[in-house]
């Protein structure tokens, strides 16, 4: 039986977990450690060592759908490789790149830019965060085996698509998805019991339509009545559960915000307030993308929340603002000129405002004026000689921060299976 074909972008997933990075060669050949290199400019191929020795061509199209067509394994690898780095000079990078394979005349070889939604939930599924993406058509081998699934149970049919003398039937052992579309050819001879009940599914849909108008008009108040429908359950009822959403945070790009890329993890993650200008704080200040988790028990007490940090909007799809469940601010208003909700006061009662100041100092006036919506919060400031070992305090006042995100993520209607309502 021949060997299911590899997956380009299932390689590179693994070798990124198992921390074993393919090697962009000149060559499909690789057993010569001459034809590695570290320039996609002039590499041709891209050699995997796990499980085995393979080889992919860097022209290969991926399962990677952007813009109805599928994006090259080239464009995919080197957005992996520029994953640390913020969005101008990913997009610089990517045009030098593709400036350089011009330059050696070689026709179709182009990088192609992914956008802010694309990358984010590449990388996201390249990390092994997640096993979905909006963006990856799923394997045709996974896809044939759970169709030959709902055969062989039925689900496609009404009856089992086994003939009643296969082997597999017979024995009771699990038949082979490919086997098993053979003998989906075959004709099917059924019993009395499979005689009676049919071969085609019966769509009860207008039925249960009808009847549930039936009862809900039987059931409707009178005009005088009090009308005491619950639509909160109405709702939750039909909802369909899917992918939960990840929340976002704004940060302030301000040069003057204690919160800023480089420090913000530390802080949420860890409790601990560092200067962003510090050596300590563990993020690189050219990062553009942030990832913390945290369990939200009110909400969900079993899987924690995703949370993605940004400090710019600039690459948001429209539906991404419905995500927003909170902005750091420093109470300077230009902040919010790229927002959906441009004045503070509509920005605020969408998401939670933040601000964090220096302990003993006033809040700004404009912060105060934007009421309730702002959650103010004040952390020691940074003694150099203390250092992280002074700062017991910041725990507390983080501790205070993710509850009041918790409380207004659960106003906004964030569920353990889905999003918020929509605005």
């Amino acid at each position: 039986m021949a060997n299911t074909p590899r997956d380009p972008l299932t390689s590179l997933r693994r070798s990124i977990a198992s921390n074993n990075p393919p090697t962009p060669t000149t060559s499909p050949d690789a057993a010569s450690s001459e034809s590695a290199t570290d320039n996609l400019g002039i590499a041709t191929h891209l050699h995997f060592t796990n499980p085995e020795p393979h080889t992919f061509s860097l022209d290969t199209l991926t399962r990677f759908i952007s813009s109805d067509h599928p994006v090259d394994l080239r464009s995919i690898y080197f957005a992996w490789q520029q994953k640390d780095v913020n969005i101008p000079v990913y997009i610089a990078s990517a045009q030098k790149l593709s400036d350089e394979l011009g330059s050696l005349d070689r026709a179709g070889s182009k990088v192609q830019n992914l956008v802010f939604a694309e990358r984010l939930d590449l990388i996201t599924w390249l990390e092994g965060a997640s096993d979905e993406s909006e963006y990856i058509k799923g394997l045709e081998s996974d896809s044939s085996a759970a169709k030959s699934a709902q055969l062989a149970s039925g689900a496609l049919g009404g009856v089992s698509t086994v003939p009643s003398g296969a082997a597999g039937a017979r024995s009771g052992k699990q038949i082979d998805p490919r086997l098993q579309e053979i003998y989906n050819l075959e004709r099917k001879m059924g019993d009395r019991n499979s005689i009676l009940r049919g071969i085609k599914p019966t769509d009860f849909s207008h039925i249960r339509k009808h009847s549930e108008q039936f009862f809900k008009d039987r059931k409707k108040p009178s005009a005088a009545a009090p009308t005491t429908t619950n639509t909160t359950s109405l709702a939750s009822r039909d909802k369909k559960p899917g992918r939960r959403p990840d929340p976002i945070i704004l940060l302030s790009p301000s040069a003057s915000s204690l919160l800023r890329m480089s420090n913000i993890k530390s802080f949420l993650d860890l409790g601990t307030y560092i200067p962003p200008d510090s050596n300590l704080a563990g993020s690189s200040a050219t990062a553009n993308i942030l990832h913390v988790s945290r369990l939200l028990p009110s909400i969900d007490n079993q899987r924690p929340f995703r949370f993605i940090l940004v400090d710019t909007p600039e690459q948001f799809k429209p539906d991404y603002w419905n995500r927003v469940v909170a902005v750091f601010t420093t109470g300077q208003t230009w902040q919010f000129k790229s927002y959906r909700w441009q004045n503070a006061p509509d920005l605020f009662k969408n998401a939670l405002g933040i601000y964090v100041g220096w302990r003993g100092e006033d809040v700004p006036g404009t912060v105060k004026g934007w009421g309730r919506g702002v959650t103010s919060a004040q952390v020691e400031k940074w003694n150099p000689q203390q250092g992280i070992s002074g700062r017991w305090r910041d725990r507390e006042v983080v501790e205070g921060i993710w509850d009041r995100v918790e409380d207004s993520m659960r106003s906004r209607g964030w569920s353990k299976d889905g999003g918020p309502v929509e605005k």
